[in-house]
């Protein structure tokens, strides 16, 4: 008998990729969640302070829009240059700067006097945070294979849920008993001791991430080779499909395809996530705080598993296009239920819906990020997630503004057509992932499932 052929190296069937797989997602996917978890609380947060803001420091409803958006203009301002210099630096040393400055800022919410203060730290915490998203999603195209690249990207985007789940009842719990056990306000110690939570972060991450397979010296050698040889590989072909250089890639039509399509993400998800606590406190009759913290976690508990669970088992095209659309029609299904709810006194249905709308929109995030990470790579993937990145986050930046306008041009109780308003953007966001199948060459979806299989033989 002849003996087999032992797998090509780097090749989807060598144990030596899977081994190095599996030690790289433990080595480095929980400080990635940690950082990404204290940047999505620290940017959040400030939903849970609204109404003390008003009250103790006269913060107006405008500059709390303007506050809560201007935050994605700083940061769409210097998200390339940021996802530039990490390629320069290295992402060990740059996602650390990014974590520690973000955090002096986040902290010093503590002191803020008037609006202007307020409007001028929301920016420059865009400012300081910028890079960290794109830059992870850049790190991670560099670490794991396409076949295995939405499972991490799920894995990361499980910061969310567990920042809201966990972060809800401690921002909720920092107000109502921080006034009992310091001298200051209760929102003066949530945004001191949140922001001080991204500067430890920053620290811990010096330590723990490596910039590359043969730099990580949990690795042996066999497993760096291997493991190198894989990303070379979908590196080729992703050169040989996509835009290279700078330039190329700001100019790509797919680019901006995906662009477009991560904005209408972000509007459902910001318009959302900012109001959250105050939609659920109007829903269930009570004030900011615990109880409130505790119920607006339920959504976010949810999502955590479903978000886990999509990412692991989208591993087809058929289930990654579909599965995408599914979820961009259930969230503006679900956000536009959840208005009708509020208006019309339905509080456990308003839940549910918001609940199924929050699980909705975390599912699709690591589906979006698979497409453009399959046909970008080097200079071109710092500047092409950049830019999808900023100028899709513009939607955050866009959703509040607009459901403040809306729903003071045409008032209601409920502020309903403010939320009717976000779940448009998701149904436009659902037709374009729908018509990535009609992409002409080798397409992205393609590309994703078939990269290792197809250069490995």
């Amino acid at each position: 008998m002849s003996t087999p052929n032992p797998p090509a190296i780097g090749s989807t069937n060598d144990p030596a990729l899977k081994s190095a797989i599996r030690k790289a997602s433990k080595h480095l996917m929980p400080m990635l969640v940690i950082l990404y978890f204290v940047a999505f609380l620290d940017r959040t947060n400030v939903g849970f302070a609204e109404e003390a803001l008003s009250v103790d420091r006269g913060i107006s409803n405008g500059a709390f829009a303007l506050g809560a958006g201007i935050f994605f203009i700083g940061y769409a301002i210097f998200e390339i240059p940021s996802n530039l210099l990490l390629k320069k630096f290295g992402a060990r040393f740059w996602l650390a700067r990014i974590a520690v400055t973000w955090g002096i800022v986040a902290a010093a919410f503590a002191f803020t006097t008037n609006d202007t203060m307020f409007i001028v730290l929301r920016f420059l915490l865009g400012v300081t945070e910028a890079g960290l998203f794109p830059g992870v999603i850049m790190f991670l195209s560099e670490w794991f294979p396409n076949k295995v690249r939405v499972q991490m990207f799920s894995i990361f985007y499980l910061a969310q849920p567990f920042s809201q789940m966990l972060g809800a009842p401690l921002s909720g719990g920092l107000i109502s008993f921080g006034d009992a056990l310091t001298p200051w306000h209760g929102w003066q110690v949530m945004f001191f001791a949140e922001g001080m939570l991204a500067i430890l972060a920053g620290f811990a991450a010096l330590y723990f991430l490596t910039n590359s397979p043969q730099q990580a010296k949990w690795l042996d050698q066999q497993e760096k080779d291997s493991l190198t040889a894989a990303m070379e590989r979908e590196d080729t072909v992703r050169q040989s499909d996509g835009p290279t250089g700078i330039a190329k890639a700001m100019t790509s039509w797919k680019v901006w395809y995906f662009t477009i399509i991560y904005f209408c993400l972000q509007i459902a998800v910001y318009g959302t996530t900012f109001y959250l606590p105050q939609q659920v406190a109007n829903l269930i009759g009570q004030d900011v705080g615990w109880q409130v913290g505790l119920v607006a976690a339920i959504p976010w508990l949810v999502g955590l598993f479903a978000c886990y669970y999509v990412g692991r088992n989208a591993n087809t095209v058929v289930r990654r296009r579909t599965w995408g659309t599914m979820f961009y029609i259930s969230t503006g299904v679900f956000i536009l239920a959840s208005a009708w709810a509020g208006a019309n006194n339905q509080p456990i249905l308003g839940i549910l819906f918001i609940t199924i709308a929050v699980a909705s929109f975390l599912s699709v995030g690591p589906i979006t990020w698979a497409y453009p990470t399959a046909f970008l790579t080097g200079t071109a993937a710092a500047a092409g997630i950049g830019l999808i990145n900023s100028l899709g986050n513009l939607g955050g930046f866009v959703a509040p503004i607009m459901r403040t306008g809306i729903n003071e041009s045409v008032p209601t109780d409920s502020g309903v057509w403010g939320v009717v308003s976000l779940g448009v953007f998701a149904f436009l966001a659902a037709a374009m992932l729908y018509c990535t199948r009609f992409f002409r060459g080798a397409k992205a979806d393609e590309l994703l499932e078939t990269t290792v299989n197809r250069t490995a033989h």
